[in-house]
């Protein structure tokens, strides 16, 4: 019995520390075990995965984040926080991040180096313009800007070859500029509102 159970022991933590070392695919990432406190997340940062702080009234990004190393899906939605630091590129193994109604007016300059990054929301924020490394998210499957101020996107941005859906709803963009975008992103289901009679 005891045997049996150190096996038991044995294959469950080789178990986790393949999860540890490899991306998991959406499906399981889904059915993950998410935490929703930072300071249980804390107490054994290297098995969360998982962490969704929304709607905790969160003012700034927490810091303590950026510990939880293994971290492949983050959710910060429905707060109050204003900017995303440089340093969230330690984050390599995000694939998921979700920073939609906060008060973001920008994105980091660095955040081409979220290199395993599948699905971003940030929608209803106050964002302008996308960074130039935003065309360094190679993995990017699904983009949500919709409800934001942007008025500059990069030519940096035909590289997102696997990006499948980007919304861009509720932003004023004439149909010259509309274009433009769909043309760096000819693979791409781009959702645009109505073109406006206006100009960047």
């Amino acid at each position: 019995m005891k045997r049996l159970l150190a096996l038991f022991l044995s294959l469950s933590l080789s178990g986790f520390a393949s999860a540890q070392n490899t991306l998991l695919d959406s499906v399981s990432l889904a059915l993950y075990n998410e935490y929703t406190d930072l300071k249980e997340a804390l107490k054994q940062p290297d098995q969360v995965l998982k962490l969704s702080l929304r709607k905790q009234g969160l003012k700034e990004f927490p810091k303590d984040v950026l510990k939880l190393k293994n971290l492949q899906h983050l959710d910060l939605s429905k707060n109050k926080i204003e900017s995303l630091p440089d340093s969230i590129t330690q984050l390599k193994q995000l694939q998921v991040l979700i920073v939609s109604k906060n008060e973001l007016l920008a994105l980091p300059n660095t955040i081409g180096g979220l290199s395993n990054l599948k699905y971003f929301k940030a929608g209803q924020n106050k964002i302008a313009r996308i960074p130039f490394s935003f065309g360094n998210l190679e993995k990017l499957e699904y983009l949500d800007f919709w409800d934001n101020e942007l008025d500059y996107f990069p030519e940096s941005l035909n590289k997102l070859t696997n990006l499948e859906v980007m919304d861009l709803r509720n932003i004023l963009i004439s149909q010259e500029n509309q274009n433009y975008i769909q043309g760096l992103l000819p693979n791409t289901k781009i959702h645009f509102s109505p073109a406006c009679q206006c100009a960047w």
